[in-house]
Parts: structure tokens; sequence; C-alpha cells
């Protein structure tokens, strides 16, 4: 499959996608999608309400439902408009 560039749905944002029918998603597509955040950091996270909750699959066998991460991603970007850095003035 070819990579395009197109709007993405979900993030509003023209950005190279791989076409793709998944509904789960796997670290490494985390990872494609800029979170790189360690396996550690995103159980904290899920714990605490602040990222989606993963899937088990079997095992260790885990991933994320799509449209929870992209909604997640969403989010984020609707949070940078009213969130400020310590040192802003």
């Amino acid at each position: 499959m070819q990579d395009t560039d197109e709007l993405h749905p979900s993030i509003g944002e023209n950005v190279q996608v791989k076409p793709t029918n998944k509904l789960l998603l796997s670290r490494a597509d985390l990872k494609e999608l800029g979170i790189w955040q360690s396996n550690s950091t995103l159980i904290s996270l899920e714990q605490a309400g602040r990222f989606p909750l993963r899937i088990r699959l079997s095992g260790a066998c885990v991933c994320w439902d799509r449209k929870e991460v992209l909604s997640w991603i969403e989010a984020r970007k609707a949070e940078r408009a009213s969130w400020r850095y310590a040192d802003a003035r």
C-alpha cells in the first residue's frame, strides 16, 4: 500500500497516512501516530484516565481502539488552546 497525503478525518490536518481499515492499533501504530511514551508511562496514563485503556487480546498482546486514540489526540489539540507553559508571560 502506498502512503498518501490526505486530510485526516479525526485530527483535521494534512498528514501522511497509510490507508487502513484497522479498528485496533498496536504499539507500533501508536508510534506512527507520534505517541512515543514508554509502556510504563502509558499504563500510568491509562490508570489515571488520561489515555484510552488498552484491550488485552491474549497474554502480553495488547492493542488500543483506533477511534478512542484519535479522539484522545483531538482532545490534546483542543486543550492546547487554553494551556500555557509555566514560564510563559
